[in-house]
């Protein structure tokens, strides 16, 4: 079966690394042959051509600028005729948008991949609807309750998103020198989140926490993630004035854009993500998990499904006293955290393991051909 990936790849973050995932580990379902087709070229394009799966350029689209989304559809429209594809996949409502009027002119089944809550009312949304898929894949169980805002008659399918463990291995030593250039002690307890920018992702509340337990010793924060865009540029600035506010700034470190985030893990004792806004999956979690980390979040969204008291902790949304008291209570608790973080491995391989999820979507989208077939006679 031959699937293409249809997406914008301007940014990165959790959708452009399940994209990585499905070509890095390709192998793992041979029946399943991935292309990609993107819009822009930057980082996401750069890590699929490094996989050796076979990457389309459609052209940059501005929708102010009606002659690129034109121009990009005519590029897929070519590509569709000169290519045999049994699926076609977009990768949210901006690409359902754009290209699956081009989709459904060619008579490819095509598949709608949601990765995120949808409300039905953006406008990109509205557009969208105007193009049902033949069916839509949800990140989660959550994502999936949003879908009937958008496509109510339209029949879905939940799959976990795959996600790889590192194959990188750290020592000890490894992670004492690193702790060392980021300026933490080798027995501080270090609390890590790794995100996006985005206020959301609750870097406000995660420090109004530490505040609140500046008075345990030996902890430091390492807040990793670059801003990608001039609003979250800002939004790192008044981070680093509230961390200075609440006389924190010595046990606080903003690393910024990392590209290695698994090293960083590896060397860090809890994986801390306060989100006030539902996560629509997690897949920071699931990393982190098998980075042997506990993991403390808010009780919201696809986190829900991810996180049990088995490998970590759900607080109430907003909550930044019980927030502050979970914290409190792993850092005090060696123990406590090496109990969840050496269960935590095998519960993200029981949602997230590549080989049982990439063979899951093939399934999906093989029985789905099957029956649009046998409609079809």
């Amino acid at each position: 079966m031959r699937v293409l990936h249809i997406y914008s790849g301007n940014l990165y973050g959790g959708v452009e690394r399940v994209l990585v995932t499905l070509a890095q580990h390709r192998d793992l379902c041979p029946a399943m042959r991935p292309h990609f087709a993107l819009c822009f070229d930057a980082q996401l394009s750069t890590e699929l051509e490094a996989t050796g799966a076979p990457v389309h350029r459609l052209g940059n689209v501005r929708v102010s600028q009606p002659f690129t989304v034109l121009r990009a559809r005519r590029t897929l429209a070519n590509l569709l005729r000169s290519e045999q594809f049994d699926c076609v996949i977009c990768h949210s409502a901006w690409s359902q948008a754009i290209f699956a009027p081009v989709i459904h002119e060619a008579k490819v089944k095509q598949v709608f991949w949601l990765h995120d809550a949808i409300t039905g009312s953006h406008w990109l949304e509205r557009w969208a609807r105007r193009t049902p898929p033949d069916l839509a894949i949800c990140n989660s169980k959550f994502t999936a309750g949003t879908l009937p805002n958008l496509y109510p008659e339209t029949n879905f399918e939940v799959i976990n998103y795959p996600v790889a463990p590192s194959d990188e291995n750290h020592s000890q030593s490894d992670c004492v020198a690193l702790r060392a250039k980021l300026s933490t002690a080798d027995d501080a307890t270090v609390i890590i989140q790794v995100s996006r920018m985005e206020r959301w992702k609750g870097h406000v509340l995660h420090l109004e926490a530490l505040a609140k337990i500046r008075g345990v010793p030996d902890w430091v924060c390492w807040i990793v993630g670059g801003a990608q865009r001039p609003h979250e540029a800002a939004y790192m600035e008044e981070l680093k004035h509230l961390a200075a506010r609440h006389g924190i700034t010595d046990r606080v470190r903003f690393l910024g854009h990392r590209t290695d985030v698994p090293k960083l893990l590896a060397a860090a004792d809890i994986h801390c993500q306060p989100n006030t806004g539902p996560e629509p999956f997690g897949i920071t979690f699931i990393e982190a998990m098998y980075a042997h980390l506990p993991v403390v979040t808010t009780a919201m969204g696809g986190a829900c499904e991810i996180i049990d008291e088995t490998c970590g902790a759900l607080v109430p949304p907003f909550d930044f006293t019980s927030l502050a008291t979970t914290l409190k209570r792993l850092i005090k608790s060696r123990e406590l955290r090496v109990k969840l973080g050496t269960a935590a491995p095998a519960r993200a391989l029981h949602l997230c393991a590549p080989q049982t999820q990439m063979k899951r979507l093939y399934q999906v989208l093989a029985s789905t051909q099957e029956r649009q077939t046998a409609e079809e006679n």
